[in-house]
Formats: C-alpha cells, sequence, structure tokens
C-alpha cells in the first residue's frame, strides 16, 4: 500500500495571466491606440479645413430724387415705441375710498361712461340736507310773498280812503301802512336769497356728490388698472397707502410712432412724406405710415430730433409701448423733374469695425473675407450712411468672427 501524496507543497501561480486573456488585453489596447489617434487627425483636418458659419448683411443701395409723392427707397432708419396721442390716467376729483370699480384691462369705454365709484355716504347726505334747506326756503319765499302782497293792498287801501276823504284815514295810518308794506317787500327779498343761497348750496353739495363718480374722459380702451377696490384714492398721490390714477386708458385709433432721428439726417425728413413702420414683435410685417410732426427742437446730449410718425395701417396687434422701427423713404423722382438723383448705401452698423481709428468692412466674397476701408455717417436706427468704399450689393460680415483675416475662408448660411 503506498502513501498518501503531500499536497501541502501545491501553489497557484497567478502572477502571470493566461495566454487567451494576455492576448485578449493586447488587442483592446491597441484598438483604443489606434482609435484615439484616429479621432485626434480627424479633429485636426475638420479644423483646419472647416470654416466658421457667420453672419451676413447687404449693402443696400437706396435711389431717390425730389418731387414725387410715392414713397420706395428707405432715405433714414430710426427705432423708437409705439405711443397713443390720447392717453390719460383717470383719477378722482376728490379724496375717497373706491367703492365700486366697472372697468378692467382691455375694457372698451365709451365717453361719459362710468368708470368707478367712491364711497359717498356722506356726500348724499349733504345733498339731502341741502335738498331740506332748498324746501324750507321755498316756503319762506311763499309765506314773504303773501305778507308783502297783503301789507301792499292794506297800504293801497288806506291811501285810497285818505284821499276820498282825510278825515277819515290820520297820515300816522297812511305811514304805519306804507311802513308795513316796505318791510314786507324786504322781507320776501331776504326769503328770495335764502333760497338761491339754498338752491346754489344744492348744487355744491350734487357736484361734490358727482365729483365721486369717475367717468371716461374720452371714448377709449383701458390700459391698466392703477386702483382696487377699497383702495384710498385721490387726486394726487400723498404717499402711504393713497393712489393717484384709478385706472389708465388710451384712444388706440390714435396710435402713432415716435422714434429719435440723428440731427445729421433731420434734413430728410419732412411732414406728410411716407414712412415703412415695423414692429419688433413681428418683424415680418411692415404698416404703412406718415410723418406727422418733427418736433421743433433737438436734444443736446443725443444729438437727436424726435419725430411722431401717423399708422395709417389700424391692426389690432399694434398696442401702445411696443419697439418700432421706422424706415423713412425717400419721394419717388419725378419724371419731368431736373433735380438729381442721388444714391445711398446704407448697411447695419454691426458690419462696421473700427482699426487703428479707420472704420473698416470685411466683404463675403467667394466664401474668403476681404477687407475694405469706407467712409460713413452717424449711426441712425442702426445704420450707417456709406459715403465712400461701396458700391453697393457687397455681402458684409455682421457676426460669427471676433477676429477676421484677409482671405478667411468662411460659410454664409
Amino acid at each position: 500500500m503506498s502513501a498518501p501524496a503531500d499536497l501541502s507543497k501545491l501553489r497557484i501561480d497567478r502572477s502571470a495571466a493566461p495566454p487567451p486573456v494576455r492576448r485578449a488585453l493586447g488587442r483592446n489596447v491597441a484598438i483604443f491606440v489606434v482609435a484615439a489617434v484616429i479621432v485626434a487627425v480627424t479633429a485636426i483636418v475638420l479644423r483646419t479645413r472647416s470654416a466658421p458659419l457667420v453672419q451676413v448683411a447687404t449693402a443696400s443701395v437706396s435711389t431717390g430724387g425730389g418731387g414725387g409723392s410715392a414713397g420706395g427707397a428707405t432715405s433714414v432708419t430710426a427705432n423708437g415705441y409705439v405711443v397713443a396721442r390720447t392717453k390719460a390716467s383717470v383719477s378722482a376729483k376728490t379724496a375717497g375710498r373706491l367703492a365700486f370699480l366697472g372697468v378692467s384691462e382691455g375694457s372698451y369705454v365709451n365717453r361719459g361712461q362710468v368708470i368707478a365709484r367712491l364711497d359717498n355716504a356722506d356726500y348724499q347726505a349733504s345733498v339731502s340736507q341741502a335738498q331740506a334747506n332748498v324746501a324750507a326756503a321755498d316756503a319762506t319765499v311763499i309765506e314773504a310773498t303773501s305778507d308783502r302782497d297783503q301789507t301792499a293792498r292794506d297800504a293801497q287801501r288806506i291811501s285810497e280812503i285818505r284821499a276820498r276823504n282825510a278825515n277819515l284815514m290820520s297820515p300816522q295810518d297812511l305811514e304805519t301802512a306804507t311802513s308795513r308794506a316796505a318791510a314786507a317787500v324786504a322781507r320776501y327779498n331776504a326769503a328770495v336769497a335764502r333760497k338761491r343761497s339754498a338752491e346754489a348750496a344744492l348744487r355744491l353739495a350734487e357736484a361734490s356728490n358727482e365729483n365721486t363718480v369717475i367717468r371716461a374722459p374720452f371714448t377709449g380702451t383701458v390700459l391698466r388698472k392703477d386702483a382696487e377696490v377699497g383702495e384710498v384714492v385721490a387726486p394726487s398721490v400723498g404717499g402711504g397707502l393713497t393712489r393717484g390714477a384709478v385706472v389708465t386708458m388710451a384712444d388706440l385709433s390714435t396710435l402713432e410712432v415716435e422714434v429719435d432721428v440723428n440731427e445729421a439726417y433731420i434734413g430728410r425728413i419732412a411732414s406728410g412724406r411716407p414712412a415703412r413702420i415695423t414692429l419688433d414683435a413681428y418683424p415680418d410685417t411692415s404698416f404703412r405710415g406718415m410723418v406727422r410732426q418733427v418736433v421743433p427742437t433737438a436734444d443736446r446730449q443725443r444729438a437727436t430730433v424726435q419725430v411722431k410718425v401717423t399708422i395709417d395701417d389700424h391692426d389690432p396687434r399694434i398696442l401702445p409701448e411696443m419697439g418700432a422701427k421706422v424706415d423713412f423713404l425717400e419721394p419717388a423722382p419725378s419724371v419731368t423733374g431736373s433735380a438729381p438723383v442721388r444714391s445711398t448705401i446704407r448697411i447695419p452698423a454691426t458690419a462696421v469695425r473700427s482699426e487703428g481709428g479707420t472704420s473698416v468692412v470685411w466683404i463675403v466674397r467667394d466664401g474668403k473675407l476681404t477687407k475694405r476701408v469706407v467712409t460713413t455717417g452717424p449711426v441712425s436706427g442702426g445704420f450707417l450712411e456709406v459715403r465712400s468704399g461701396l458700391n453697393g450689393g457687397e455681402q458684409l460680415l455682421t457676426a460669427g468672427i471676433d477676429a477676421p483675416s484677409e482671405g478667411m475662408k468662411v460659410k454664409v448660411p
């Protein structure tokens, strides 16, 4: 019988991986390295060959003359806001607590329509008291009238008797009757005066009571509620919880655009000239307008002149305080007129860059950038007039590259 085997000296060698595992690990490492190299090379190639996407604008040419009536080409552009020519903050004529408010934002009201009422119990009591005083004064007048007429008849009768027979009535009786008649007339006149005073007090009480009723000063639309029921309102704001206006309303049929035009271009704008209005909210829609007024004063600090443009196309989408851009149109040249035709090149202000005190633009041509030195006028509405350096129709770089260079490749969307 053989001796049992000694298993205590058996050991597992864990220092080396099995051959299949070593081959799989090497293959994975090689694949990862190759993939990383491919990705790096691809990124470098794409970085060197790809062209950045840029935004461009076209240098527009406006041609106009003098003498025509129809507008077409844009001469000046300015930015502003839509405002209502007829607008008011409606407030109460007297101080009080708001008891009723019958409108809300968007409500259409007619002139004289009741908008709100104040708590008027004390004013109504004053009216009732004044009416009672008038009634009392009226009764006094009736009594004084009767007394006046009676004393006048007595004096007349005594005078007639004495005229027929002087012995029947003494001079003293006639004087007494005449004095009583005169006193009755005086009492009547005083009663009439008191009645007039009571009637005036009644009208004052009624006017004070009417002042608690807030009515629409004109036909229009309520834009904003400035107070709520229960709040104390007053003709002027005194601080604390006191409100001034109850509502703000405007006549939307009188909407117009107010813009600030650079004073360098104000000579090209005159009342009655056509204009094209574009709202910031609806950039794809334009509305017809006409210059209503060039305000006869300039802003010294901003070097601008305010121009008011009437909106001819009434549209419910047009709301007060909307931002708007106005293109003032050149009058069409007259067929028989001898005025020379003037061409104007206009570009966005964002297309012009300053390099060493010189204005330059970058022209995109055949997918490459070319620098061009230009001479421009003042900015108006985000646009510049180019006086030299461009012919019109060029595509100009406006955004997408912070540091452009000559010959750089770009892509235009």
